[in-house]
């Protein structure tokens, strides 16, 4: 098996990257060191650049079918050998990316001013899609860091059990605190959505990237009623710039319904060619080996995260997370507002990591920690020097 060097440091400016040819856009300047985006600094799988050598060789990118046994065996490989869960085939449909998924799914499901639940703090696309359909937002607020991010199980059942509440938007792994949801939980989330006929829609893009002995479970290992699964191997492979991601969808009408969203309402009738290859090349014996890697070298980033804080920065708390690159630090402790914080980091330090308001929570920051030794080493030292 090959041994993939994360150490690598890949320049990626002047390729058009939204991390770091476009930093300005989140930080206001250009010369920083960017934590945002989530995408990684990691070269691709070998079998995925492979992959995708061999099909540019052939010069005709014409349209494409995703719909065929070689796409869907892929999904059903990965989650067979990385999870031990056996997906049906034929529950397996294409989309361009998992928001786009979510966007459709909100508007098949419920009406303009009805509402989509979701636990808070919360990837911020998610509150963008749903305000932006004209759904109202109803937030369920996890614990803190130190209670393991409980979920406040009365609270959630007030808000699935009002009249207006069509939805229920789960993230499992969560992003942005990386907590992994335990079967139990999600079968006590699947009984409070079935009481009260709330359709439970599930963003597992974050699934692959695990740590210690915490298991993953999928939604539809709980229930294959009233549930989709949205996925895609881009976060974990580094692939979102070809675009593609898929949605496990068990009932067959609802899937017959997306299809038509998918093809006749948006055209979306072709597949992205390059991102098609590239899911199938990365779900392989290959890419397992390259995930094993990977989450044992992000694992250690976030040990050198917690070490750093706690001997440099003691007020910025950090949990280490079950999973996800991204390091959620609580700096409740610091005295100090968020305008004044990023002020200082963009300003003085010269990095650039998001507030945590942008999530939900003004209490935190995110950082994304998927990224060679030597740039972390020189972004904790740069925030360091930020409050110094």
């Amino acid at each position: 098996m090959k041994k993939y060097d994360f150490d690598q440091v890949i320049n990626r400016k002047n390729t058009y990257s939204t991390q770091w040819d476009y930093i300005a856009d989140r930080f206001g300047r250009n010369d920083i060191l960017p934590f945002s985006i989530s995408d990684t600094d990691f070269a691709v799988p070998d079998s995925v650049q492979e992959a995708l050598k061999k099909r540019i060789e052939h010069p005709i990118y014409g349209y494409s079918r995703w719909n065929h046994d070689d796409y869907k065996d892929s999904i059903v490989y990965w989650f067979k050998t990385m999870n031990n869960v056996d997906i049906n085939p034929e529950w397996i449909v294409y989309s361009p990316s998992v928001v786009f998924s979510i966007g459709t799914f909100i508007r098949m499901l419920s009406k303009p001013n009805e509402t989509v639940a979701t636990f808070t703090p919360m990837y911020d696309a998610f509150y963008k899609v749903i305000e932006s359909n004209q759904r109202n937002l109803s937030p369920v607020r996890l614990g803190s860091a130190q209670q393991g991010y409980q979920v406040d199980w009365d609270s959630l059942e007030t808000v699935l059990s009002q009249e207006q509440t069509k939805i229920f938007l789960l993230t499992n792994p969560h992003n942005p605190t990386g907590k992994v949801f335990s079967q139990t939980e999600l079968n006590r989330i699947n009984d409070i959505c079935k009481r009260n006929n709330v359709f439970l829609i599930s963003d597992d893009i974050h699934k692959d990237i695990v740590y210690s002995q915490t298991q993953y479970t999928p939604i539809t290992s709980v229930t294959t009623e009233s549930t989709i699964l949205c996925c895609s191997g881009s976060k974990t492979f580094n692939t979102p710039g070809l675009i593609g991601s898929y949605i496990l969808i068990p009932d067959k009408t609802l899937r017959e319904q997306f299809l038509v969203e998918l093809k006749s309402k948006n055209a979306l009738s072709s597949v992205s060619i390059l991102g098609m290859y590239a899911q199938m090349a990365s779900y392989s014996e290959d890419g397992l080996n390259y995930v094993k890697q990977l989450v044992d070298y992000t694992d250690k980033n976030m040990d050198m995260v917690k070490e750093f804080l706690d001997k440099n920065l003691p007020n910025f708390r950090f949990t280490k997370p079950e999973a996800t690159y991204l390091a959620w630090i609580d700096i409740s402790n610091v005295d100090m507002d968020m305008k004044e914080m990023q002020d200082k980091m963009i300003n003085v330090g010269k990095v650039g990591i998001m507030a945590g308001s942008t999530y939900g929570d003004s209490n935190y920051l995110r950082m994304n920690i998927a990224c060679p030794k030597s740039k972390l080493e020189e972004g904790l030292k740069r925030l360091k020097n930020s409050f110094n």
